[in-house]
């Protein structure tokens, strides 16, 4: 038995609450190591010494190239719960496991066993309910239109204070935005997030110089309010960029530390400020990677961190607003955040906030900063599967099980997944143009395990590799209904599918030399087989091979045709997907 190989962490990703008489348990063991797993739980201030233990049999839940992973559910009414493993390896030899260490019989105290101390309801990590069946529709202000499918890549410019200009590069506005929510509706997305909409400097916004002021390039706060309310009629919630690691120079706290000096009541306001300023490129103080025009802000500064709580409940009780993405979310201390998503969450409980984290960003999702976060690792592992064609299919579920265990479930299942952003050039290009490609990647993140976010065009086949490019204005002219109503299936089949949105992720084949990859999602009773054929023949697949004891004699219905098939056996086409459900459409 490979010891070394053996994990697991207490009040962490491996052991948290689904609910308050719930506990999810998770081991890490070598891959291909283990026969069983079983988890001895106990009451751990039981009154009888030896205190009483139930076993549950873990099942093996997914691997990736060096591990297996196990879990357990366990349902009790023990508000404190102490536990242990037993492991028993292919040669059959057994060893208990415990935060004691190893033995090869258990006969530590129930002191030394893994402890989950209380199952408390304030620290049970939720959701906002509206987000559950949620997929997003990503906006580039600027970019997206200034009327009725329509933009006319003019760019506006205003004097807004003497030698301070805000300026845009395409003309979109936040009319533009509601002329054309139909078209979103149409698209059935049911959340927008827009990109930096505060008055700024640059086209792009994120050089902020109020923020309780809209941008006149894009238009009022009456515009956005009127969008908001038309979003809330129509079933869609709006999220809106925060940008507080950094502001512009413009901001009227910096522009009094340029005027003043150290003089300035506002010094404090600021990181690591150096006297006499240098406002050059690169200056003499923190900003955002080096740019002049974005100093860095306080935010341990307790006046700046009350300053930016009440920007964030501002824009909720003023215009409605149901969340925000929070920029450069890592670079700003975890205080901060907490401060703010106590504000906000005081002001609407059903509030979503999501952090722009590119890394793995376990300390910022433990329920008190944020809800969910940018998954760029998902984006980037189906580029290297599906456009680039880098990886194997097993290498590709493998990632993936990685990637969907670094979190409890239930955050995973709210991570923020893309394949493309206002910051990184487009998918399709990645996919050097090929439709099909993008396609089966937009299929796969309809189905997959966390909340999808299509960014405005990729719908009509945006490219581009650099910044203006995959920056550019919607094509509304151009001829891609075949395209954007693959995204309208896709996206509706998603959201009118439980198991899709809330369901847990189980691989279940892997097939190099067929380029074959089959899931399933699952909640509660309703179960949805997904299979992925990424090759260039086409495959029959038995879903019968697929069936559980559970499972009854209802036929599978194929969720792109709602037709139903009492045949097992399926055609699945070169460079396609298909997603069966167990028992009616």
């Amino acid at each position: 038995m490979k010891l070394e190989a053996v994990l697991h962490t207490p009040l962490s990703k491996d052991a948290y609450m689904l609910d308050e008489k719930t506990l999810a348990v998770r081991l890490r063991t070598a891959k291909g190591d283990m026969k069983q797993v079983l988890v001895f739980f106990g009451d751990r201030v039981c009154m009888t010494e030896p205190i009483e233990v139930d076993e549950i049999e873990m099942e093996k839940i997914a691997s990736d190239q060096f591990f297996d992973y196990f879990e357990a559910v366990i349902e009790s009414d023990f508000t404190r719960i102490c536990y242990y493993f037993k492991l028993t390896d292919t040669k059959g030899e057994t060893f208990f496991y415990s935060e004691y260490g190893f033995s090869q019989e258990m006969e530590c105290h129930r002191t030394q066993y893994f402890q989950f101390p209380y199952l408390r309801k304030e620290d049970l990590i939720s959701m906002p309910e509206w987000t559950k069946n949620m997929v997003m529709y990503h906006i580039f202000p600027d970019s997206f239109a200034d009327g009725k499918r329509s933009i006319s890549s003019v760019g506006k410019k205003y004097e807004i204070a003497p030698g301070v200009f805000s300026e845009s590069r395409n003309g979109g506005t936040i009319q533009g935005i509601i002329e054309n929510l139909d078209y979103i509706k149409e698209l059935q997305v049911n959340c927008l997030y827009l990109n930096p909409i505060f008055l700024g400097a640059s086209y792009h916004k994120y050089d902020t110089i109020d923020y309780k002021k809209i941008d006149p390039c894009f238009g009022t706060k009456k515009d956005l309010k009127e969008l908001v309310e038309k979003c809330h009629e129509n079933g869609m919630y709006v999220i809106l960029d925060g940008v507080f690691n950094h502001c512009g120079s413009g901001f009227f706290a910096f522009r009094d530390v340029l005027e003043k000096g150290e003089a300035s009541p506002y010094c404090d306001w600021f990181y690591k400020l150096r006297f006499p300023i240098e406002y050059k490129t690169p200056p003499n103080y923190e900003a955002f990677a080096y740019v002049r025009e974005m100093p860095k802000l306080n935010t341990g500064n307790k006046e700046v961190e009350q300053y930016f709580c009440e920007v964030g409940r501002y824009w909720i009780r003023e215009v409605g607003i149901d969340g925000w993405r929070l920029d450069v979310a890592n670079e700003i201390n975890h205080d901060f955040w907490r401060a703010f998503s106590r504000t906000v969450k005081e002001e609407k409980p059903e509030a979503f906030l999501i952090g722009e984290i590119w890394e793995d960003s376990t300390v910022w999702l433990q329920g008190d900063q944020f809800d969910s976060t940018m998954n760029y690792n998902f984006s980037y592992i189906c580029r290297e599967y599906f456009a680039e064609r880098k990886i194997t299919v097993s290498q590709f579920d493998e990632k993936i099980s990685r990637m969907n265990l670094r979190y409890p479930e239930t955050v995973s299942k709210a991570q923020m997944n893309f394949l493309d952003t206002h910051d990184v050039p487009r998918f399709l290009s990645y996919c050097k143009g090929d439709l099909q490609k993008l396609k089966l990647a937009v299929f796969y993140m309809m189905t997959a395990m966390g909340i999808p976010s299509v960014f405005y065009g990729d719908e009509c086949g945006i490219e581009g590799v650099s910044e203006a490019e995959y920056r550019k204005v919607m094509p509304w002219d151009a001829d891609t209904e075949g395209l954007t109503a693959f995204y309208r299936k896709w996206i509706a089949v998603r959201r009118e599918t439980k198991a899709l949105c809330q369901g847990n992720y189980r691989s279940l084949a892997a097939i190099d030399e067929e380029d074959i990859y089959i899931f399933e999602r699952k909640y509660q009773k309703e179960r949805v087989l997904v299979i992925i054929n990424a090759g260039e023949e086409e495959r029959q697949i038995d879903l019968g091979a697929y069936l559980e004891k559970e499972d009854s004699g209802d036929a599978w219905v194929n969720l792109e045709s709602k037709e139903a098939i009492t045949n097992s056996v399926v055609v699945c086409g070169k460079m396609q997907g298909m997603a069966w459900k167990m028992g009616g459409a």
